[in-house]
């Protein structure tokens, strides 16, 4: 075997890498500031040497189930407190893997780069759904969990996550924190939200709203007095109020209207862009506060007014996507070529 398995897991921290890729007849790849790149000094990787790195990272049993069924996820937990999300499946009739290095650490809410009246006003919170959306690796994760670290350190409340899996580990403060692992500790995302209402929570946060059912136990969570944060593949504030009111049936969406209107706190739409010079990404964020003008707009079915109230509300912590990109430009971390590129994006 040409490298250990340990050492590329060590790579892979030591370059702040977030991402390793190992693919047969392809070098390890890691993800570093958003960019796919092969790991520095390491060759091309054949079948077997793939199948043993990760006959390495989990147990026999896991290996008999991804022979079996060609997909298996699973965590390992590495020295010094990192952990990384496994998912191997089989591909060309080789195997390959995905690792995601899990955050051990949580982000100053100045640091995030978000408006700082929004989050402190998020952290006072005591019910409410609080939306934080973008794609894939957008940081999404990250400012919900620097947010409930901030809101634990605070409020004598009861925190409670779903998540798949869980990401940052949170250890109780003034908070007591419960946080439960899909497929691990719950059948399903839609299971322990049923379940959540019987375990006392003041904040949850739900991992992933993925399908109808999650979407409804978090309007019906956050309408019952809970704050309730969730996520969404959506790139903009209007998506996100249209994903969530299309993906009910056509005779309930009127409800659902009046529903977010009334529960819809913070839509925070978030993408990461890499800086021109390269070592780092600033966080690009379209932010709406759903004030009454707002809540309206949701209940009259007049989103696509909502853009200019953004547009018009900068003072109160409101932002468009091209107001946020306008701001990394003036600060120097991104060029108008690479704004006008992600605005597309």
């Amino acid at each position: 075997m040409k490298v250990k398995t340990d050492d590329l897991l060590h790579q892979l921290i030591e370059q702040d890498g977030s991402d390793l890729h190992l693919v047969a007849g392809n070098p390890p790849m890691i993800r570093i500031h958003g960019q796919l790149v092969p790991m520095a000094g390491q060759d091309v990787l054949t079948p077997k040497e793939t199948e043993f790195h990760i006959s390495q990272m989990v147990s026999e049993v896991a290996m008999q189930e991804l022979r079996k069924t060609g997909e298996l996820d699973a965590a390992l937990q590495l020295e010094g407190g990192h952990r990384l999300r496994i998912n191997a499946y089989r591909q060309q009739e080789t195997y390959a893997a995905a690792l995601r290095l899990l955050p051990n650490r949580f982000f100053a809410l100045e640091d995030l780069g978000l408006p700082m009246n929004v989050l402190n006003h998020i952290c006072r919170l005591h019910s409410g759904l609080v939306l934080v959306t973008g794609a894939t690796s957008s940081g999404k994760s990250t400012t919900i969990a620097s947010i409930v670290h901030q809101i634990n350190q605070e409020r004598p409340c009861h925190i409670h996550t779903i998540e798949d899996p869980v990401e940052y580990r949170h250890h109780s403060a003034k908070a007591l924190v419960t946080q439960r692992e899909v497929g691990a500790d719950t059948e399903s995302f839609a299971e322990a939200l049923r379940r959540s209402m019987r375990e006392d929570p003041d904040v949850i946060v739900i991992g992933e709203m993925r399908d109808l059912e999650t979407m409804s136990a978090a309007l019906t969570l956050a309408e019952t007095g809970h704050l309730t944060f969730g996520t969404l593949h959506t790139s903009t504030a209007i998506q996100t109020i249209s994903r969530l009111v299309s993906a009910f049936p056509a005779a309930q969406q009127a409800q659902v209207r009046i529903q977010l209107a009334s529960t819809l706190q913070y839509a925070i739409c978030q993408k990461l862009v890499p800086w021109d010079a390269g070592g780092g990404r600033s966080l690009i964020a379209e932010v709406l506060v759903v004030n009454s003008a707002v809540r309206a707009m949701i209940r009259d079915e007049k989103t696509h007014q909502i853009r200019t109230v953004m547009q018009t509300n900068y003072e109160i912590g409101m932002r468009t996507l091209e107001q946020s990109l306008d701001e990394a430009v003036k600060k120097g971390k991104i060029s108008r070529k690479t704004a006008d590129r992600y605005m597309e994006i």
